[in-house]
This record gives structure tokens, sequence and C-alpha cells, in this order.
């Protein structure tokens, strides 16, 4: 499909009233179209466009736009224009440049006749909005940043959306019979638990302030839930959403303050939440495994804080109280996203606690699962895969086609790979457990790692590491990697793994494991930790590195061993 044709009008009433009388397609045929000023953009759908900007002209909140473009082709039907539609806006609100003002009204992966078809010829009309300076940068660009991977106008598969359905019959139901409750959401890597977080809150702020003479809730995927009843109880609910990582925690932030309608203030650490004032309505959280128990702390003034909260919060400090504790009570419902495989230290949660907070959820019917993968094109079957592989019975992988699952004997030929397909697409980095010592923290002439004569740096910031400068030249962290994706990762699985041949299985080498957190003590809880149990966090970050490449993953081994015993299932 081609011959796009973009008309601009003002967007006044005598202009929009001429437009409509100059092509009586211009009251009957459909268009997708945008409204703007300098700073600000809407965009839509209609088979009447002439009678659509006419209601536009009559809603206040959008007056202060000035310009109007209406996107035609003569192969258009309401099919495409829905599709193209969604793309334009998730475009738009990752590409920065202007504010979409569009509510989160339910953008899923709806399929149609020819669509591959037609979202090929879609890229011809993003060149020309390109151009014309409506997007600042290319569509492969703006899809590789992390504001396009979070936005709440990202699309929803067909899990996902069943799932926020459930949600949101639970939520509402709770809310008309003023019942506090929590409810889990459960997920393996890259089904898009944060994606469901951010595009909750986007929904039930839209939901709490639609306008009601606005029509364009009603092909919405959701609209059933924007009633007058639904806005009276949500209006000025209070939402908040902890995210434990750091890294993720500052990405997020930033797509909120993209986002009308979003407060980046309410995205907090769980030391944020603790030492906030506020009770909150609704608390969102992302990767729950993730919260702390007690334990020694970064810094001394989080250890500080740590006391300082249980007693604000419970009149006491005990060492039994976690941060989940400080959730539930500085909240009066909950939604908690949980995957127990990602806990990476013992500091997190315990696995007996995920593993009630899984059981309660799903005696009381809250319990709500999200299987299908978003990131990893292997699909469900890499993910088990790549689960078992470090197990005593792991299984060969079969490739899909559309998966590059490599393993290399020699690492200057991985990191040569890594490099092309960085150059090809971008967002291709190295990754590694945490095997070797961190000399350049302290140091910044030293290097950290060496493998092969190959000399190379940890990652220089733990804060949006993916799109710093040198990300590509350096080695990224289970700390800065959690939470992103990347288009191919290779990895490197240091010799904190060994193969035991006598005994037949991986062990964990304490004396090749360098994160202090990740193998410490926790005297005040009256702990020690064991190799098998550090053995089992250790595995879990491997599992999350080899899960971070939506088109692939590149695997080398050190221990010599371990890499013999490996190579076998790939």
């Amino acid at each position: 499909m081609t011959g796009f044709r973009v008309e601009k009008i003002a967007f006044e009433s005598k202009s929009v009233e001429l437009w409509g009388r100059t092509d009586s397609r211009n009251n009957n045929w459909p268009v997708v179209y945008t409204i703007n000023n300098d700073n600000e953009i809407y965009v839509g759908e209609t088979l009447n466009a002439a009678g659509r900007l006419g209601q536009h002209l009559g809603i206040s909140e959008r007056k202060h736009l000035r310009k109007v473009q209406i996107i035609k082709n003569e192969m258009f039907n309401k099919s495409v224009c829905l599709d193209l539609e969604s793309h334009l806006i998730r475009y738009f609100a990752a590409d920065g440049k202007y504010k979409v003002l569009n509510g989160n009204l339910g953008i899923t992966e709806a399929n149609y006749y020819e669509r591959e078809k037609y979202r090929q010829s879609f890229n011809d009309l993003f060149e020309i909005l390109v151009t014309e300076g409506y997007l600042t940068r290319s569509v492969p660009e703006i899809v590789n940043s992390d504001l396009f991977k979070y936005s709440p106008f990202k699309a929803l598969n067909q899990d996902q959306a069943i799932a926020l359905t459930g949600i949101l019959d639970r939520f509402f139901g709770d809310l008309a019979e003023s019942r506090d409750d929590e409810l889990v959401i459960r997920g393996e890597p890259g089904t898009g638990k944060t994606i469901v977080a951010i595009y909750l809150i986007k929904l039930l702020k839209d939901i709490g302030r639609f306008l009601p003479d606005d029509v364009t809730a009603q092909d919405s995927v959701f609209s059933d839930y924007f009633t007058e009843a639904n806005r009276s109880l949500i209006t000025n609910l209070n939402i908040g959403l902890v995210i434990p990582q750091q890294s993720l925690r500052k990405t997020v932030q930033k797509v909120f303050a993209s986002t009308p309608g979003l407060d980046k203030s309410k995205v907090m650490s769980p030391f944020d939440l603790g030492l906030s004032k506020e009770v909150f309505d609704l608390l969102i959280v992302d990767e729950t495994h993730r919260l702390g128990q007690r334990a020694n702390q970064s810094s001394a003034i989080q250890n500080k804080q740590f006391k300082q909260i249980n007693e604000d919060l419970f009149g006491q400090d005990d060492i039994k109280w976690t941060q989940l504790d400080w959730v539930r009570k500085k909240s009066k419902k909950r939604i908690l996203l949980v995957d127990a495989a990602q806990s990476i230290k013992p500091a997190d949660l315990p696995a007996d606690t995920m593993a009630k907070i899984v059981s309660s959820a799903e005696k009381r019917d809250a319990l709500f699962l999200l299987s299908s993968q978003m990131r990893v094109q292997g699909g469900e079957d890499y993910i088990e895969w790549a689960s078992e592989l470090f197990s005593d019975t792991p299984r060969k992988y079969t490739s899909r086609e559309n998966y590059d699952l490599r393993f290399f004997e020699n690492f200057k030929e991985l990191k040569t790979e890594v490099e092309k397909r960085n150059l090809e697409g971008g967002l291709s980095r190295l990754l590694a457990g945490f095997a070797w010592p961190w000399n350049s923290k302290d140091d910044k002439s030293k290097f950290d790692i060496e493998i092969e004569g190959i000399k190379l740096f940890w990652n220089r910031t733990a804060v949006d590491w993916i799109n710093s400068k040198t990300s590509h030249e350096e080695v990224g962290g289970i700390h800065t990697i959690q939470g992103y994706d990347l288009n191919y990762a290779g990895v490197i699985i240091g010799s904190d793994l060994e193969y035991d041949e006598a005994a037949r299985r991986v062990v964990f080498k304490r004396e090749n494991y360098f994160d202090v957190k990740g193998r410490e003590n926790n005297p005040k809880l009256g702990k020690t930790y064991s190799d098998e149990e550090i053995r089992q966090y250790v595995i879990n970050i491997y599992r999350v590195l080899l899960t971070r490449g939506i088109k692939g993953t590149y695997v080398y081994v050190v221990d010599e061993a371990l890499r013999k015993h490996l190579s076998k299932y790939f």
C-alpha cells in the first residue's frame, strides 16, 4: 500500500467546515488524523473526519491546539486506521517532541487481513513525518528507546489484556464494596509485568478524568470501564508505583514525566515509600521479590532509615519487619508483581514469603498469570530451556528459526559478533555474572575483566547503562540489566560457576563471586548462607542475563569443564 496523502488545515471552525465541503470523502472515509501545537499532540482515527474534528473543537481541553493533519489513503479501512493510530500514538509518545494527549483507552495487538503488508507500507508515512519534523528520530531509533519499551501506550497482547480485564473487574468490585485486597500478577521474564503495571496506572488515571463528551472511549478494548460510576470511584485515587531496582526506577520516572496525567514523584524506591507521609489508595509493586528484608544495607544511611521507618510505621523496630510490611502498611489496596526465580541475593524477600504471597492470592482468586512472551522471540520454550540449563537435568535447545542462539568456544569471536549486531541495529551488549572484582570503581585506570587477553571494564554507570555512550565498550551486570531488554545479549558465564565432573553437576565457587551483597551473611537475622543457597541466587542471575536478548543470545563460558558440559545443550 502506497499513496499516502497528508492534508493540513488550521484547527478552527471555519477551516474545518470549508475542508469538510471540499470532498465528500472528508465526511465518509476512514482516515487517521493528528491535532497539535508546538508541544502537544492528539492522535485519532474516524470514518467522518469533518464531523469528528468539529467534536474536538467543542472540547475545552483541546481548544489550545492549532494544527490538523489528516492522513489519507485509498486503501484505508477501519482496522488499518486503528492499527496506524496505535502506532503513531506509541511513536509520538516515545519520540518525546510532543506530549501525547490521548487517553490509554485500550491499544492492543489486533490482527486483520494482510496486516503485515499494511504495516510494511506504514514506513513510507513514518519517513514523511520524520522529514516534516513531526518525529525527530527514525522509527528504528524510537523502538530501541526505553521511552518506547515502557510507554503506557504500549500495545497489549491478548494474554495481558485478559489479565488486565480480570484485574479491573476485581479492583472496581473491591472499591464498590469498600474491600481492601492484595492482587498478584505472576509472570516469567519477558511477559511484560512492568508494562502491565504502567499501562494500568495510566488507564486508571484516564478513567478517573475522562470527558463524558469525548466519544473516543466507545471503541476502546476497556470502554466498559469508562463509566460515571467508575470515574466517581477513582477521580482522586492516589496511586503509587514501587520499583526496587534503581536503574529501572529512573527510566520509569522519565516515562511518567513525559506522560500527561502521570506524576514521576509517585514512582518510588521502597525507602521513598517508607519515608513518605502519604498513604496510598493503591500501590503497585514491580519485582516484589526484590523487596528487602532486614539486612546490612548498601549504605549507613539506609541502615538508619530502615530502623526509622519501622519505628514510624509500627511503633518499634523489629527485625521481623520487611519492606513488604511497609508496602502493606502504606496502602489500602495492592497489586504485587512477582517472579520468585528473579531473586538474586539473600537480602531479597525469602522464597517461602513469596510462595505464601502466591498461594494466598490463588486461594482468594486474586492471582493473575502472564505467560505470553513479549521480549524473547525464542518464546516460552527458550525461557524454559534457559531456566533448566544449570540444573542436573538440562535439555538440548532446538532453536526456532527466528531466534539466534549461539555458543562460542572463543571469546574474541563472541565479542566481535556482538559488536557487529550493535552496528547493524543497536542495543547489543556484553553481560556477565559478578565473577570479577570491580577494580575500576576506585581506580578508573584499572581494567576489571580479562578473558583470553581481552581487557574490559564493568559498566561505568549504574543508571541507564544501556543507553550510556560507552556501554557498547563495557560489560553490564545484573544490577544494570534486570528489567531491561536488548536486541542481542552476549552473556559471559564467569568462574563463579564451574562443573564438578565427579558430582556431575554445576557448582558455585564462592572465591570467584565478587558481589559482596550477593553472598553476605545476615547476622541481624542470625543467618549464614551456604554455598548451595548462594548457588541458587547465582543461577537466577544467569537466568536473567540469558533472557535479555529479543533477537538472540550469544554465550561464552569461562570454566573449561563447564564450557564442555554446557556446549552439549546448545
